[in-house]
């Protein structure tokens, strides 16, 4: 084959372009800190680092999962919080009010308080979120969840708890609907409750009611009647349960269950103990603004509104006790959600090592390859200058 200076130059160009073309490549590296940036540059360590990144990626999104939940459920806890303290601030106008000194005149000012205070509880109840959503909606969150009625308030949310992923396997609630958190409220003292005959003219009034040996009781319906001044009778249904003396002030025990009664009830009153249903929070608060309102006109209106107040603080306290135990769920899930955003750091640390193990750049190895790419360019470039001023007619 006859090797033409043609043929040389074609061939030291390609070389030059060459050695440019991975000086070029160097110094892309440098100016992106990567030792890569493309899968045909390292097959296997682009795919690495691609895996990699899609683990980070997934991490991250449930890093922002578990941060959207956080807010929601630490509004909803300011939100209860609020909630507990108004609560508190009722039950202590119900407990002035039930005083025995204060004319209907007092009782018309604590009922206005009173309907102030539900006014701000229908607030809490109707929060939202920093997206406009509300919080106690359920699934139904852009629906305002509670208006009021006049028997208290109309839920018009759903039953719905929304689960958010904020782990692989794991999901958090990030919020509990207005029905379970103000709708779904025991009432009397959680277990049973007792209320007075509507027709009632003795003055017996309903005091603390206690489960003394929750085996004995039966969860059965009972009516306890007076069948003469001081005796007493209480019967399920049709079947005599137990009979007895009764003093001012005295407890009624039977089938592991106490109720105790004051004043003096006069023959025929009855009071019907029940087990505790569901009661919304605004048809309590409702009630105690009934009550305060109507006040006393007589010894035997007296009597039906201290029970009226005696069972609306019972109600009060079975809502404080409803809005506790669903922060402390709030708080545990709070808890889990820091417990996972503290291992998701770790991990994301974790992924983002590995990728920059993989595919960020030595410089030091960059910046030597570079200095050599470039002297042994310069020194092509001068060979290439040489040989070109070769000529057989400058030895003639």
């Amino acid at each position: 084959m006859r090797v033409t200076q043609m043929l040389n130059q074609t061939q030291f160009l390609s070389s030059i372009n060459l050695l440019e073309s991975s000086i070029n490549q160097t110094q892309n590296q440098m100016s992106s800190s990567l030792s890569f940036t493309t899968a045909s540059q390292n097959p296997i360590g682009a795919g690495s680092v691609n895996n990699y990144k899609q683990a980070l990626a997934q991490s991250q999104q449930y890093g922002s999962n578990a941060t959207s939940a956080q807010t929601n459920l630490s509004t909803e806890d300011n939100a209860l919080s609020q909630v507990q303290s108004q609560l508190q601030a009722l039950r202590n106008l119900a407990l002035e009010a039930n005083s025995g000194v204060l004319t209907n005149s007092n009782l018309s000012a604590i009922a206005s308080q009173a309907v102030q205070i539900q006014n701000s509880l229908l607030s809490l109840a109707n929060t939202t979120n920093g997206n406009g959503e509300y919080i106690f909606g359920g699934f139904a969150a852009q629906t305002q969840p509670f208006t009021l009625s006049a028997s208290g308030a109309t839920y018009n949310g759903d039953q719905g708890q929304r689960q958010v992923q904020i782990a692989a396997g794991q999901t958090v609630a990030d919020g509990d609907n207005g029905d379970t958190v103000f709708n779904q409220i025991k009432t009397g003292n959680g277990t049973f409750s007792v209320s007075a005959g509507v027709g009632n003219t003795g003055a017996g009034i309903v005091g603390a009611t206690t489960v003394s040996n929750p085996a004995l009781y039966d969860g059965g319906t009972y009516a306890i009647t007076f069948t003469a001044p001081g005796t007493y009778q209480v019967t399920k249904g049709a079947t005599v349960v137990a009979n007895g003396s009764y003093t001012d002030g005295g407890t009624i025990a039977f089938n592991g269950v106490q109720v105790t009664l004051s004043g003096q009830p006069a023959t025929g009153d009855s009071f019907s103990l029940a087990p505790s249903g569901n009661q919304s929070l605004f048809t309590t608060v409702q009630s105690l603004v009934s009550a305060l309102q109507t006040g006393v006109s007589s010894p035997a209106s007296t009597t039906a509104f201290n029970n009226s107040i005696n069972s609306a603080i019972n109600n009060i306290d079975q809502a404080l006790d409803q809005s506790s135990n669903v922060r402390a769920t709030i708080g545990g899930r709070l808890n889990s959600i820091t417990t996972q955003q503290s291992v998701a750091t770790s991990q994301q640390t974790q992924l983002q090592q590995s990728i920059s193990n993989i595919q960020s750049l030595d410089f030091a190895g960059a910046i030597t390859t570079l200095d050599q790419q470039n002297v042994t360019l310069s020194a092509a470039l001068q060979a290439f200058t040489l040989t070109q001023g070769l000529s057989l007619f400058k030895f003639l």
